[in-house]
């Protein structure tokens, strides 16, 4: 089965707009799924499930309007253990996203599934509850693995499925219950191997290096693996630090052919070779759905992006004067990581940066700085304190832009422009989320007159409209 043809569903006509694999890729299988959808359309009818088999003579497709679901319980009842589902709408979780009304019923019909869509729309949620839904509390065996390309993202991922995951009162010491290990780089591995050695948990939550060393020592196994979830997987491939790793756990330390497969971002560029390459490589099986929520804003109507335009020497200055002016509760300013060249030239570093607004700011309970160069206990440190309360400014580089959950974040600064709009897409996303979505945020770049055309593309691409500050407003 090929995977990847994508239909872009028209509400009211139902009208379908197909991309034909066979004819990019002529000796490929012929038969697809996939699911996409436009949240932004009103319409009273029904999402559908595309499901289209591809031949260079027919194409065939097949809608089947699903039952319209109003809550999280209605999605998960029959599937999910019912203490979770109660501990899910203690903690909120009570609505489902679009992304969860889509992709749930794939799920736990056991499908390879791609999940596509926005920053903060439901994802992790998601691969969760197909995770309950799918373990043997009374087997001592890992039978799940997320796949997560930082510590942060990993922290933040465990801290979800433990909140879910609290073990029911009525149940005796004796009986099992979720055990969930948090396996990320900067941990105690020997601790890990103890636990791992005594009895293996259910689910491994781990970062690649932690779990590859486990693996290597055979300390860890994944025969009784059922699920395999690679978060942020468009960044892990092109990482160089993760791709030949990704590769084999994908291939072989566990086959396809016996586990599901569950890829989520935000964005997956090139998605149709992607998809492609899934398949022929055995990453997934052939029937993989493709779910792809594709908003007409692919971010939040409450977000509002500005920038203005400065000589490099001047930035300092610029971003005192927009935090004076805005006076934003909570704010992160994303910086660049530095090259050895940047270095050599005497470019400022972020602990630079953090200085100088340490001594010119008075309005922020904490200044903190987040970046590769910290390890992995200073890292910690800073989002525990960042989590505690109150107005917070972070400086980050873009390791904060995926995985790092800070609702009260109102003000995104781009001290220096993302390298791609996709990044672009990850550092907004940090604005607006749950349970916050509503508030008025703002993404502000502070850019230099010759990287306005690099900001002008990542309007086109990613479909908003930036208003211009004026340096002496």
């Amino acid at each position: 089965m090929a995977c990847f043809p994508v239909a872009l569903l028209n509400s009211f006509s139902w009208t379908a707009r197909l991309y034909y694999p066979h004819r990019l890729y002529p000796n490929q299988p012929n038969h697809t799924r996939a699911i996409c959808t436009n949240r932004m359309v009103q319409s009273t009818c029904q999402p559908t499930l595309l499901r289209a088999s591809l031949s260079s003579s027919n194409i065939e497709i097949e809608t089947a309007k699903r039952k319209t679901v109003s809550t999280l319980q209605e999605l998960c009842q029959g599937h999910v253990p019912e203490h979770i589902i109660h501990r899910m709408e203690e903690v909120g979780y009570v609505e489902p996203t679009e992304v969860q009304k889509e992709a749930l019923p794939i799920l736990f019909a056991g499908c390879d599934c791609v999940l596509q869509a926005q920053t903060g729309s439901g994802k992790t949620l998601a691969y969760l509850l197909r995770i309950f839904s799918a373990i043997n509390t009374q087997r001592s065996a890992i039978q799940a693995l997320i796949v997560v390309p930082t510590r942060e993202l990993g922290i933040q991922v465990t801290k979800v499925a433990r909140l879910l995951a609290t073990k029911p009162e009525e149940l005796n010491c004796d009986q099992k219950w979720f055990t969930i290990m948090a396996l990320l780089d900067g941990g105690s591995l020997r601790r890990h191997e103890s636990w791992l050695k005594a009895e293996p948990p259910t689910i491994v939550i781990a970062t690649l290096g932690s779990l590859t060393q486990m693996l290597e020592r055979h300390v860890l196994t994944l025969n009784a693996m059922h699920v395999l979830v690679v978060d942020e997987v468009d960044f892990m491939f092109n990482s160089s630090k993760h791709v030949t790793a990704l590769r084999k756990l994908l291939t072989s330390y566990s086959s396809s052919t016996y586990r599901q497969t569950i890829f989520a971002s935000a964005t997956i560029p090139q998605h149709r070779r992607f998809l492609y390459d899934a398949v022929q490589q055995k990453w997934t099986k052939a029937g993989v759905v493709h779910i792809y929520l594709n908003p007409v804003m692919p971010m939040s109507s409450c977000l509002h992006h500005r920038f203005l335009v400065c000589s490099k020497g001047e930035r300092y200055e610029a971003l005192l004067s927009l935090l004076k002016s805005d006076e934003p509760h909570s704010a992160i300013v994303f910086v660049g990581v530095q090259s050895e060249k940047s270095k050599k030239a005497g470019n400022a570093s972020p602990t630079h940066l953090v200085s100088f607004l340490e001594s010119s700011l008075t309005g922020f309970s904490k200044i903190s700085l987040l970046e590769e160069d910290m390890n992995f206990n200073q890292r910690a440190a800073s989002l525990i304190e960042l989590r505690q309360g109150g107005g917070y400014l972070l400086v980050a580089t873009d390791i904060a832009a995926r995985g790092v959950d800070l609702p009260e974040t109102t003000h995104i600064y781009n001290f220096d422009l993302p390298k791609d709009a996709a990044s672009y897409l990850h550092r907004a996303g940090r604005t607006c989320r749950k349970p916050f979505s509503d508030n008025k945020c703002y993404a502000t770049s502070i850019i230099t007159p010759g990287e306005q055309f690099v900001l002008r593309r990542f309007e086109n691409e990613l479909m908003f409209t930036c208003e211009q500050l004026l340096l002496h407003s």
